[in-house]
């Protein structure tokens, strides 16, 4: 990529945090499983502002939400098991406080020693979270003296843990949010060509503003997953009995066709793996992707599309990969997904991973360290790429 300005930002750089107490927004939304964390990506990816912090004397309280509680108290979505992994990656008692405003907050807040940190509570179980309510937004900020936000999965909200407490407090970026704008910046401003998107994940619904408002500024879109399905039956073929928008295949064909005008490549698959059913031990089938058997459903990408994406990606300058190419939780339909993240690690491209259910497939792929770049942000990542606005960015901006 040449040379790009990036988007300047207060960073925690500017503080001297020796005795204050700082809120630091992190994103902890991990996966659980039987109360433990399942997969630690977001957390260790916040490590270094958090030890840059501690070994400067600050005393922290880590805000984040986790999951949907809807503005109710969740059992399963309490943050003990996050601040108990916090605690293990940083080698120090990291206790999680019953609460994220309030008395409990400020006195356990205001007992930390120097270096210490603590969890608090899930924001999102308050309905005031997600209104961006000031009052509730000056109670999160009372007990601290600054506010540094390094959750850049969430930058794309205005909420009143990202965008409310800046207001109150003096703000700053994290580490993580300063290196997602720097890196994402690059991207949407002077990417290497030729550079692709590469689609996949359940719901055309959920990727058809990024493919409409990327149409312009990419070279071209590679598209499996879910989503791809919507696309074949708005060519007209059959796709028994695979997830389809029907409400949404005018607009597909008219996104088919301004592509075409402008020379936009969409490449979808040309076969693929089908089952009756997704389940782990189903019999499964490779097809045509224009001649799914009535009764069933495409699962996966097949071998031939794997190999053209693979082309593709190859005599790219810049991929960023945004959705699983199948059920990849699934042994049966998890081939796809691993062959084109082998691709995308062999490729000479920047390859960018969009954060959410991609980055996860690629952790537990092993290959997280051998792409370009893998995102925290998911939606948030998306967003900025398509040139969206970013609530939470705009309190952190340097004078």
């Amino acid at each position: 990529m040449g040379a790009v300005v990036a988007m300047e930002l207060r960073t925690v750089r500017d503080l001297s945090p020796r005795g204050l107490k700082i809120l630091l927004r992190a994103d902890l939304n991990v996966p659980l499983s039987a109360g433990q964390v399942a997969e630690d990506g977001r957390i260790r990816a916040v490590l270094p502002t958090v030890r840059w912090l501690e070994e400067r004397g600050a005393r922290v309280a880590v805000l984040s939400h986790l999951g949907r509680p809807d503005g109710k108290v969740v059992e399963e979505l309490r943050m003990a098991p996050v601040a108990k992994r916090f605690g293990e990656l940083l080698g120090t008692d990291v206790r999680a406080l019953p609460e994220c405003v309030g008395d409990e907050v400020s006195r356990a807040v205001e007992g930390l020693p120097p270096g210490g940190v603590v969890v608090l509570e899930n924001v999102r179980f308050h309905p005031e979270e997600e209104e961006n309510d000031p009052a509730f937004a000056r109670e999160l900020a009372a007990p601290f003296d600054a506010f540094v936000n390094d959750a850049f999965a969430t930058a794309h909200r205005a909420h009143a843990s990202t965008v409310g407490v800046a207001r109150f407090l003096p703000a700053y970026a994290g580490f993580l949010m300063e290196r997602e704008v720097e890196v994402l910046s690059g991207i949407r401003d002077n990417p290497r060509r030729p550079y692709h998107i590469l689609v996949g994940g359940k719901k055309a619904r959920d990727k058809l503003g990024v493919l409409t408002d990327l149409l312009p500024r990419v070279d071209g879109f590679l598209i499996g997953g879910g989503v791809a399905f919507t696309f074949l039956a708005a060519q007209g073929h059959r796709v028994g009995k695979s997830v389809v928008d029907e409400s949404l295949v005018d607009t597909i064909r008219a996104l088919l066709r301004a592509a075409k005008e402008r020379g936009t490549e969409i490449v979808l698959p040309e076969d693929l793996v089908v089952a009756r059913e997704l389940a782990a031990n189903a019999e499964t089938v490779v097809v045509p992707a224009n001649a799914i058997p009535d009764g069933w459903m495409g699962l996966d990408i097949g071998p031939a599309t794997v190999e053209r994406f693979a082309g593709v990606v190859a005599r790219a300058g810049t991929v960023v990969w945004t959705g699983p190419l199948g059920a990849f939780e699934h042994p049966p339909f998890a081939a796809g997904t691993a062959a084109v993240a082998r691709a995308l690690v062999s490729s000479p491209a920047f390859t960018v991973v969009g954060g959410g259910e991609t980055g996860e497939a690629v952790e537990k792929l092993g290959l997280a360290d051998r792409f370009g770049y893998v995102s925290t942000g998911g939606g948030a990542t998306l967003d900025f790429l398509r040139g969206k606005s970013m609530p939470a960015l705009e309190p952190l901006r340097a004078a």
